[in-house]
C-alpha cells in the first residue's frame, strides 16, 4: 500500500502487531456499504467515470457474495479488512479499483464502518432488552397478586407482590433501552469525506454520502470524525449500565433458587448439574449472567484507557477501539437473550414467597401508620411503640398479629382488636395504594400502561 515510500516490507513482528484483520473482518457488511455509497458519490460528482463505478460496484457485489459464501481469503499480510476488500477488488475488476479510494482514507473509511456497526449494535441491544421487559411483564401479569418479602439490606421489610418486583426490572430496562437510543442519535452523523484528517480537495458531495448511509448529517469538523471514539465509548457505558442491572437481577435469580429461599424454579432447559453430586441444579445461566459484567465494564475502562491521552487526529492506538466493543456487544447480546429465556422459563413458588413475607414482622411499619391514623399518634412516637410491639413478640415469640391484645396495650393503653387486621401480609400489601406502589390494583395499572408501551 505504501510501496512508493518504503523500500522493503515489515518485520515479522511489525506485521504481527499491526494486522487486524482476525478482529476487523467483522466490519465487511459496513465497510461494503460505506464503499458502495462513496463510489456512487464519485460517480454522481463526476470524480470518477460512470463506467469504472459500475465495475466497482459489481465487484463489491461479488465480494459481499463470497463473504457471504465462506469463499473469501482474508489475508493477513493485508493488514485489515479496507484492504482486503480492495485488493479483492483489484483482482475482480482490474486497475478501475484504484479510483475507490480517491477522497477518501482509511481514517474516515474505518470511523464510518465502526460508526454504522455500533449504531447496529444499538439497535439490536433496543430489540433484546424489549423482549427481555416482555417476559418481566408477562411474569408482572401473572403474579401480581403472589406475595413475596420486599428486602432492604437484604433483611425482610415489607411484603410486596412479585409482580410489582418484575415491574421494578421492566423499569431499569426501559432506561437501558434509553440510553442506547440516545447514544444511538449521537452517532448518527457520518465521518464518511473527512478522508485522513483535513478534507479533500475534491468536490465530494458529504450530504449525498450521509443521507445513502441512513446517517442524519456529515460530522462538521474533519479531525473530530477521524479521531472521535467517543460514539463507541458512550455504547460501553450503555451497555456497562445495562449489564450491572442484568447482574442484579442474576444475582437475585441465584438467591431465590437456593433452598434458603425456594422462591423460584427452572426447567432443565436454564440450570446445570454436577459432576460429583447427583442432586445438585444449579443456576449457571444467571451466575455467567453475573459474571460477564465484569467483562463488558472491562471493555469500557480499556477504550477509556486508549482515548485518554491521545491528541488529535488519528493514530494506531484507536486499532484498539474495535476488541473493546466487540467483546462487549457479544457478552450483553448474549446475556440479554439468556436472561429473556430465564425469565420465561422461572416459575415463582408462591407458598414459599408467601411463608417468607410473613416472617421477621414485616407489618411493623403498618403497625406505626394505624397508631397515627388511628389514635393520632406522631410517627416518631408511633413508631416507638410499634418497636416495643415487635420486641414483645420476639420475647413471645409469635408473629406480629398473633400478640395478644393485652400485652399490646400493657405498651399502648389505647390498643384496640381494631389493629389485627391491618397486620397480615395481605391487608399490608393491598393498603400501599399510592401510585407506584405495591398493591395489586396499582401494579395491573403498571402492567396496563407497560403492556401499551411494550407492544
Amino acid at each position: 500500500m505504501w510501496g512508493g515510500r518504503f523500500g522493503e516490507g515489515p518485520a515479522k513482528i511489525m506485521e504481527e502487531i499491526n494486522a487486524s484483520i482476525e478482529i476487523d473482518k467483522r466490519l465487511a457488511a459496513q465497510d461494503l456499504r460505506a464503499s458502495r455509497a462513496h463510489v456512487e458519490m464519485l460517480a454522481a460528482q463526476k470524480i470518477v467515470s460512470q463506467a469504472d463505478a459500475e465495475a466497482i460496484l459489481r465487484g463489491l457485489d461479488d465480494i459481499e457474495t463470497e463473504i457471504a459464501d465462506g469463499r473469501f481469503e482474508f489475508r493477513r499480510e493485508l493488514e485489515d479488512i479496507h484492504l482486503n476488500i480492495e485488493s479483492r477488488l483489484a483482482e475482480l475488476i482490474g486497475p478501475a479499483a484504484g479510483r475507490l479510494h480517491t477522497a477518501r482514507s482509511r481514517n474516515d473509511q474505518v470511523a464510518t464502518d465502526f460508526r454504522l456497526w455500533v449504531r447496529e449494535a444499538c439497535a439490536r441491544a433496543d430489540a433484546l432488552l424489549l423482549e427481555l421487559q416482555r417476559a418481566l411483564l408477562a411474569q408482572a401479569e401473572t403474579h401480581a397478586d403472589t406475595i413475596m418479602p420486599g428486602f432492604t439490606h437484604l433483611q425482610p421489610a415489607q411484603p410486596v407482590t412479585f409482580g410489582h418486583h418484575c415491574l421494578a426490572y421492566v423499569e431499569m430496562f426501559a432506561r437501558d433501552r434509553g440510553r442506547f437510543a440516545d447514544a444511538a442519535t449521537r452517532m448518527d452523523e457520518s465521518p464518511l469525506g473527512a478522508a485522513a484528517l483535513a478534507g479533500t480537495p475534491f468536490p465530494i458531495d458529504r450530504e449525498r454520502m450521509a443521507k445513502a448511509l441512513g446517517f442524519a448529517r456529515p460530522m462538521r469538523n474533519s479531525l473530530d470524525a477521524v479521531a472521535s471514539r467517543d460514539f463507541a465509548l458512550e455504547y460501553l457505558a450503555a451497555a456497562a449500565i445495562c449489564s450491572i442491572n442484568l447482574s442484579r437481577l442474576a444475582e437475585e435469580i441465584v438467591l431465590w433458587c437456593s433452598p434458603a429461599f425456594g422462591f423460584v424454579k427452572f426447567s432443565d432447559a436454564f440450570t446445570t448439574g454436577s459432576s460429583i453430586m447427583p442432586q445438585k441444579r444449579n443456576p449457571d445461566a444467571a451466575e455467567l449472567v453475573r459474571g460477564k459484567t465484569g467483562r463488558i465494564l472491562g471493555s469500557f475502562v480499556m477504550l477509556a484507557s486508549v482515548l485518554k491521552g491521545l491528541a488529535l487526529a488519528y493514530a494506531k492506538d484507536l486499532q484498539e477501539d474495535k476488541p473493546a466493543v466487540f467483546e462487549a456487544a457479544d457478552a450483553l447480546e448474549l446475556s440479554l437473550a439468556a436472561m429473556a429465556g430465564m425469565m420465561t422459563d422461572l416459575q415463582p413458588q408462591a407458598e414459599a414467597m408467601r411463608k417468607a413475607a410473613a416472617a421477621g414482622h414485616p407489618t411493623a411499619t403498618d403497625l406505626a401508620d394505624w397508631l397515627v391514623a388511628k389514635l393520632g399518634k406522631p410517627f416518631r412516637e408511633a413508631h416507638h411503640i410499634a418497636g416495643a410491639v415487635v420486641k414483645r413478640a420476639d420475647e413471645l415469640n409469635l408473629p406480629l398479629d398473633k400478640v395478644p391484645l393485652q400485652e399490646m396495650q400493657t405498651i399502648e393503653p389505647k390498643m384496640t382488636a381494631d389493629v389485627f387486621p391491618v397486620l397480615s401480609v395481605e391487608a399490608s400489601v393491598n393498603s400501599r395504594a399510592s401510585y407506584g406502589g405495591t398493591a395489586p390494583a396499582q401494579v395491573r395499572r403498571q402492567i396496563a400502561f407497560w403492556r401499551e408501551q411494550l407492544t
